[in-house]
């Protein structure tokens, strides 16, 4: 390390007191963080690319400063779908700080990085609280039965009104109206549920049959239209 002469010739000051700097919680335990090792916890964030035309969900599972699971939802350009298969492979092993400084293949993907390591080195994670922190595969429990994003779809014009295509519960096959023509209801599928069945060898229609559901009033609709065709 090299000092410039100015530096070199003044008059050495002792320290005062260091007190190391601030804990925070991590899973369940105040933590004086020094390394990256010292970090832990469950976290999740959203990213989003330049043009934003896309976005991306995060979720991170962080043991010692590796990361250990990682969740990768995208929504928007068609691209993403494949950048996250990637960014799902490359995150895993990781140390957060590595995957910070990592080509996570999408803009919305990395600015995700970016959140979430903030979140993560200030305490702000969702197992903050939690002694011992979250399992491996706590990630998963964001999706639910099925194993499938919750995603909500919405379109709607000014001269035909709104259409209800994707809902947490699933696949809207059916929107239920009232005499005035407002939405009441509506059908669902929960596709990610049916797969599962299916590939346990019950029938396509049972199936069907079985993961269809209704929200709201819509066995009182007096006109029932398909959201994609009518």
């Amino acid at each position: 390390m090299q000092y410039s002469r100015e530096v070199d010739e003044m008059v050495c000051v002792k320290k005062g007191p260091n007190h190391g700097p601030a804990p925070i919680p991590e899973e369940g335990k105040w933590v004086q963080a020094k390394e990256i090792k010292d970090i832990n916890g469950l976290t999740h964030g959203v990213g989003w690319c330049a043009p934003q035309q896309g976005a991306c969900k995060l979720t991170l599972n962080v043991k010692d400063g590796v990361i250990r699971e990682a969740l990768v939802e995208t929504l928007g350009c068609s691209g993403m779908t494949h950048s996250a298969a990637m960014a799902a492979e490359i995150l895993p092993g990781k140390t957060i700080l590595e995957a910070l400084n990592t080509d996570l293949v999408c803009d919305a993907i990395n600015t995700a990085m970016r959140e979430l390591f903030l979140q993560i080195v200030y305490g702000r994670t969702q197992s903050a609280f939690s002694e011992n922190g979250l399992v491996i595969g706590a990630g998963l429990e964001d999706l639910g039965k099925g194993l499938r994003s919750q995603i909500g779809t919405m379109y709607s014009t000014e001269a035909k009104g709104v259409r209800y295509l994707e809902m947490a519960e699933g696949y809207v096959t059916r929107l239920a109206l009232d005499k005035e023509n407002e939405v009441i209801g509506y059908e669902f599928v929960k596709l990610g549920v049916m797969m599962d069945l299916i590939a346990k060898g019950t029938s396509a229609d049972e199936a069907l049959k079985k993961c269809t559901g209704t929200y709201g009033r819509f066995s009182e609709g007096v006109t029932f239209i398909n959201p994609r065709k009518q």
